[in-house]
């Protein structure tokens, strides 16, 4: 049993994880449609308000239509007592009488809805600046969204450059060794073949002046140490040098 409570816990768990993701990601979205949703009901609003002011104003005009009836009744029922017409001058007070009746539901009512019209207009204006700060916000978040996202693109791409060179970079590096090891492969191959057809052995007694033609280093500078003026005799030595004995 408490297995399967776990399971049940793990299922719930990760449904709500799952939505939670989804609402994240589509944060924005949900936003803005709910901006929509405030804006609607802030026009609703000011519909409303819009009627209650057109009732009220029709009611102020009844009022001040009830206020010129009960000027003019007063002033004939002045003057049906001044003529001793009291039966009329009763009926014209009578008149009077539901005039003022009248007049006094309409002045607390118009009073009232004035009020109701202050009330709503402080509300609609609430709201208003409300939703315009939320807006707002949601421009900021969905710029620096956008900025993210490009930093985030320009990071992958270096990323993948970085990546990129440094292939790159490896396979310069195997190429400079496979020249390397062919130049030492050439380089040997020509050592066996200078030594297969005694290229290399000539080049050796070439070295040591023991080749016709050659002459050692320590050769050439002991030539070139001997003065130039000093011819040499028939013998092989320079004129007044020793002559060997019998």
């Amino acid at each position: 049993m408490s297995m399967w409570k776990n399971l049940v816990a793990l299922v719930r768990g990760t449904a709500h994880e799952t939505g939670q993701s989804i609402v994240d990601a589509k944060a924005l979205t949900i936003l803005d449609q709910q901006i929509r949703d405030a804006g609607s009901l802030q026009a609703k609003a000011r519909d409303d308000l819009a009627t209650l002011t057109a009732k009220r104003r029709m009611m102020e005009k009844e009022l001040e239509g009830l206020t010129a009836q009960r000027e003019k009744y007063e002033s004939s029922a002045r003057a049906a007592m001044a003529r001793g017409d009291m039966d009329l001058a009763r009926e014209v007070a009578q008149r009077l009488a539901t005039i003022e009746q009248e007049q006094s539901l309409k002045t607390p009512q118009i009073a009232d809805m004035r009020a109701a019209e202050d009330k709503i207009r402080g509300i609609i204006k609430t709201g208003d600046g409300k939703i315009d700060a939320l807006r707002r916000e949601v421009d900021v978040v969905r710029a620096n969204e956008s900025v993210q996202k490009a930093q985030a693109s320009v990071a992958s791409s270096y990323g993948g450059a970085t990546s990129s060179l440094g292939s790159a970079a490896d396979s310069l590096a195997r190429l400079k060794e496979r020249q390397a090891v062919r130049e030492e492969k050439f380089r040997a191959q020509a050592e066996l073949e200078d030594m297969r057809t005694g290229a290399d052995l000539d080049e050796k007694l070439k070295a040591a002046g023991l080749l016709p033609g050659s002459s050692s280093a320590d050769d050439i500078l002991a030539r070139l140490s001997q003065p130039k003026d000093s011819p040499r005799l028939s013998d092989g030595t320079r004129d007044g040098g020793t002559i060997g004995r019998d």
